[in-house]
């Protein structure tokens, strides 16, 4: 018997020392993916935490000061120092004349049945995934606000609800304090119909918006100047990724990292693209860094393009309801957020039976 009792600890204690090296093995490699240089992930993971609202500490909490400093540093976006030319947006909205120049040209056009307002693509890459709303005309897009901007914020979907929306992705930054905001304070400017309803602090000084006819325009004025120059409605964030068919310089992973994005784009030909990533879901979506963005953007032609406000707040309503997977708040139907850029049917195009539009609805 007490031969018996021995054998069994031998085994037993045997069992515990492979558990044990297993564990040192393990965290020899976390040590080794944090601290060594050669591996990436110090690049990932220090733009990722940097460029949240709330949880920069997580970048402090595994390296020094200097050492964040120094990652953002080599990783930043050197942004097309020009104007957008307006006059190289031709809208053409005759879809059925579109002579295919790729296969992504192809999967845009050929629309869906009953479908004549837009097309949503799926997007599956290796470390992401996300949509892509394709609007065939530029006029069926436009700003939604909520009813008691600076009190409080909504839904993209309540946001698509209240507007007539048919499709809904989120616009600019707000306050976000303790990764508690609730929409209700905009950073920067909003433009709305032609006139400034809204300017606060804290905003990029970039403004992304339409003009009154429809084009896609990007400056860095100030907002008075932009209505004077043309812009109707308007966001501010960034940065922006594409003017006039040039690409943004971006070192590293221009100082981002990976994370859910939001990004609005228009086409030479006037169609405007929505494009929604998920991310920081373990298992099934990480995020996009700048680049990989940047790249899906050309695939489907964009000419210019900017980038919204991502992380938690990346979220995206088709018919009322919230249609992709949020990092947070996917619950609630969304979080709050201060605006949204909203696909509408002001020319009564056919849509599927159900959507929102009440046009549709009252014919």
């Amino acid at each position: 018997m007490s031969k018996k009792r021995k054998t069994k600890k031998k085994i037993r204690l045997s069992k515990f020392t492979y558990f044990v090296i297993s564990l040192d093995i393990l965290v020899v490699i976390a040590l080794v993916i944090i601290y060594t240089p050669v591996v990436s992930f110090k690049n990932f993971w220090i733009p990722t935490a940097m460029t949240t609202m709330s949880h920069k500490y997580l970048a402090y909490m595994l390296y020094s000061e200097k050492s964040v400093n120094k990652v953002m540093n080599e990783n930043y976006i050197i942004g097309v120092n020009e104007k957008v030319n307006l006059d190289d947006i031709v809208i053409d909205t005759n879809s059925s004349n579109k002579r295919y120049t790729s296969k992504y040209e192809k999967e845009m056009f050929q629309k869906d049945p009953d479908n004549d307002v837009y097309k949503i693509i799926r997007l599956e890459e290796d470390n992401f995934k996300g949509y892509l709303t394709v609007i065939y005309d530029p006029s069926d897009v436009e700003l939604a606000v909520p009813k008691n901007l600076g009190k409080y914020g909504q839904s993209v979907a309540k946001l698509c609800v209240e507007n007539d929306g048919l499709v809904g992705i989120n616009g600019g930054g707000f306050e976000d304090l303790d990764g508690w905001g609730n929409g209700s304070t905009p950073y920067g400017s909003i433009i709305k119909d032609g006139k400034l309803i809204w300017t606060h602090p804290g905003g990029s000084g970039a403004l992304i918006g339409f003009t009154k006819d429809h084009k896609m325009y990007l400056t860095s004025d100030p907002a008075q100047d932009a209505i004077k120059e043309g812009m109707y409605d308007a966001v501010e964030f960034g940065p922006f990724l594409i003017v006039n068919g040039k690409v943004a310089t971006i070192k590293g992973d221009g100082g981002w990292g990976r994370a859910p994005r939001t990004v609005i784009a228009q086409r030479k030909d006037g169609v405007v693209l929505f494009l929604s990533i998920e991310g920081r879901l373990p298992g099934y979506s990480i995020g996009a860094t700048m680049n990989e963005i940047i790249e899906i953007l050309l695939r489907y032609k964009a000419y210019n393009a900017a980038n919204l406000d991502g992380g938690a707040s990346a979220t995206m309503a088709v018919n009322g309801k919230l249609y992709n997977r949020p990092s947070a708040g996917r619950e609630y139907g969304g979080r709050s957020v201060s605006n949204a850029w909203i696909v509408t049917n002001k020319n009564n195009k056919k849509v599927p039976n159900g959507s929102l539009s009440k046009k549709t609805q009252n014919n």
